[in-house]
Parts: C-alpha cells; structure tokens; sequence
C-alpha cells in the first residue's frame, strides 16, 4: 500500500512540474508576442513617416540619384526570406530530437543572415549618398540600419541557441529559447519584405 502511494505520489509531482513548465513556456511567449508587438509599432511609424515624406517631397532621391539599383537586395532578400524556411526545419529536427539536424540547420540559417548583412554592407560602400543627404538618405540609412541591427541580434540568438544544444539533456525538457528565436527571425523576414517593397519597389 504504501509502495502504491509512493508511486502516484511521484506520478502527480511529475504531472505537475509538468504542467507548470507548460504554463511557464505560455507565459513566457504570451511575453515575447507582446515584445514582437511592440516592436512591429515602432517598424510601423517609420513605415508610416516614409510613406508621408515620400509623397509631400517634390525632390525625393538626392541630386544625382534617380533610383536604386535592385538586383543584389533582390538577392539578399531571397536570401533573407528562404532562411526562414531553413530555421523552421531547425526547429522541427529539434522537436524530432535530432540535434545534428538542428544544428546544420541553425548555422545555415546564420550564414544566410550573415550574408544578408554582408550584402547590406557591400551596398552601403557603393552608394553615391549619405546619411545627411536629404530625407530619403537619411531614412534609408535609418530603416536599413535598424534592420540589419535586428538581423545581427537573431544571428547572436541563434549563436546562443547553438552552443546550449551542446549541453546535455539542455532541450529534454522545452525549448522555448529555440521557439522565440524562431518567431524572431520571422517576425525579421516579414519586416524587410515590407521595407523592400518600400524601398526598392516603390517608385
């Protein structure tokens, strides 16, 4: 009798450390979907400022310039938006516990932002304009800048995400990290599909 009392008594202490780690996990990404909303407030009013400025300036792009050359963004973008895809993947090898697939997958992912960001910086150095040169100068540095500063934080979390799955039994018990880095660089992806369309696209 006793034995069997012992036994659901461990059973129910599982069963409910269980369910706070759930609850936990819950709250903490209720928290991060508040954080990712308040952040797509701040991406919006530059949005917003853009699209006011663009269409009450009579001189738009700095003297000289007529428009921006789109070939190697559109590049970075594909980049970009597929490595969305390849962190899903990372994700879904994780929940599978193959942690070799996980692994491949994130460093993929943080070489194609790496890349992303190298591209941003390669256009940067060839540009014929500066930060001060108009408005379009200034808010082009300013909304792609700030991006690419998003970018680099995702590359440094998945850095982080990375070196914890070498610890072991560190994801036996929930990921949430790996889950949140994840809506991160979605959340990222979208924003500059927005900003290519604004950018680049929008003449």
């Amino acid at each position: 009798m006793d034995s069997s009392l012992t036994s659901e008594q461990v059973q129910q202490t599982t069963h409910t450390s269980t369910t706070h780690t759930h609850d936990a996990e819950a709250n903490s990404m209720f928290g991060f979907i508040v954080f990712l909303l308040s952040e797509s407030v701040i991406f919006l009013s530059f949005f917003a400022g853009y699209a006011a400025f663009k269409l009450t300036t009579p001189n738009w792009y700095p003297p000289g310039v007529t428009g921006l050359e789109i070939r190697e963004p559109a590049i970075n973008t594909i980049v970009l938006v597929s490595s969305s895809f390849v962190i899903y993947f990372a994700e879904l090898a994780l929940n599978r516990k193959n942690l070799l697939g996980f692994r491949v997958f994130l460093l993929a992912t943080m070489a194609m932002g790496s890349y992303f960001l190298v591209g941003q910086a390669i256009e940067w150095r060839s540009l014929s304009f500066g930060f001060t040169d108009g408005i379009f100068g200034g808010l082009f540095y300013l909304l792609t800048g700030f991006h690419g500063l998003h970018v680099l934080t995702g590359i440094l979390l998945q850095l982080l995400m990375l070196v914890r799955s070498f610890v072991p039994g560190n994801y036996d018990a929930g990921h949430f990290g790996v889950a949140a880095t994840s809506l991160f660089w979605h959340f990222v992806d979208v924003i500059w599909i927005v900003l290519f369309c604004l950018i680049y696209l929008w003449k």
